[in-house]
């Protein structure tokens, strides 16, 4: 089944602002809220539609992939549900600034109206050669990152009682009203600190080093972000660790060129071997490979290398290695070598004469690119 645009899930238009977006986003969850509607299976999906909804719209990098894309933009990203994302539990960790903590999770459970604060996400930028992107690597790498004091205790917040919430009774016209607001002693969490160790922060955290082990996939392009989950900060009070963002960086090779999946390499040789053919060495990233040049091969052909490329992270197979010829003119001959090309200057064979198989330039470029 298609997914739903995700505007139109909120009832806002494509140019609504983030304050329109967040309203909308209110008024349908506390329509469908679970603890609203008891077993009613619908409204629990819209409930989750409409969270998936707000958490692309509100962020500003995934909306803007996905007003360009559509739900194929958020395919491999971290944006949507359906991109391994949220569940029901981290739906309700955003509630903290949609409804200030005043809604609890399904069935009215164990969260109740406790806050819970997610760790900062930690980024790193990793460097790795062709080699590591062919065949996907691990990497040990030292992260310092904000971890919970040994020794540190915790006891339950005397102001709320551990619920993380304050209840309000005001006298109205209609009679009394019963509000729930974040408990400002513990600021919403349930509970307070009993004892902090030495040398920690207000909080009761101490920075840390770790050696963290990152897997690779094979196939990696430059920029990309891999999430190592839970590898980021600790957060205060016993929350949910941030996570650990490694953004790529992919080296350069001394004589190969990336493009995409494709490598690009530029091979010379002689006035003499293209006339004649030869046998030639070209380098991969695995090795070196024999090929065959042809004779009467003309400057600008490209060779493909079938399969000799970089694998894709998002399927399978290889894409190819392209090899550019580009035929040497010497710049310096000698005075026999000059005598020889005066001789054969004038020769039917040494006079340009391209064939309809010879491809031009836009040719070259579509079989380079294809």
């Amino acid at each position: 089944m298609a997914k739903r645009d995700y505007y139109d899930i909120l009832g806002v238009s494509k140019g609504a602002d983030n304050k329109e977006i967040k309203k909308a986003y209110r008024k349908i969850a506390i329509k469908y809220h679970p603890d609203k509607n008891p077993g009613d299976k619908d409204a629990e999906e819209k409930f989750k539609e409409a969270a998936e909804a707000y958490e692309v719209l509100s962020n500003n990098e995934k909306r803007q992939r996905y007003d360009q894309f559509g739900h194929d933009g958020l395919r491999g990203s971290n944006g949507g549900f359906g991109a391994g994302g949220m569940n029901v539990e981290d739906i309700f960790s955003q509630f903290g600034d949609i409804f200030g903590g005043g809604f609890g999770g399904f069935g009215g459970g164990s969260r109740g109206g406790r806050r819970v604060i997610k760790g900062t996400n930690l980024r790193i930028r990793l460097s790795l050669n062709l080699k590591e992107i062919l065949e996907g690597v691990d990497k040990k790498i030292k992260v310092t990152r904000l971890v919970q004091a040994k020794g540190l205790k915790f006891e339950t917040c005397k102001s709320c009682n551990g619920t993380g919430q304050v209840l309000r009774v005001t006298n109205t016209i209609l009679g009394q009203m019963q509000t729930a607001t974040t408990c400002q002693a513990c600021n919403g969490t349930g509970k307070t600190i009993l004892e902090r160790p030495s040398g920690s922060d207000s909080n009761g955290m101490v920075k840390e080093q770790e050696t963290v082990k990152i897997t690779i996939p094979a196939g990696v392009e430059d920029d990309m972000q891999l999430k190592v989950s839970g590898k980021g900060n600790a957060a205060p009070f016993e929350g949910i660790n941030g996570d650990l963002l490694v953004l790529i960086s992919v080296e350069e090779h001394e004589s190969l060129i990336r493009d995409g999946q494709n490598l690009h390499y530029d091979h010379y040789i002689s006035f003499a071997d293209a006339a004649l053919g030869t046998t030639t060495q070209i380098p991969t990233i695995s090795g070196k490979v024999k090929i065959n040049i042809e004779s009467g091969i003309q400057s600008g052909k490209i060779l493909r290398l079938k399969s000799q490329g970089l694998p894709s992270v998002n399927s399978y197979g290889k894409g190819d290695l392209l090899v550019h010829i580009n035929v040497w003119t010497p710049q310096k001959i000698s005075s026999d070598e000059k005598k020889f090309f005066e001789k054969v200057q004038s020769s039917k064979n040494f006079q340009p004469d391209p064939s309809k198989n010879e491809k031009s330039f836009f040719d070259r470029v579509k079989e380079m690119f294809g």
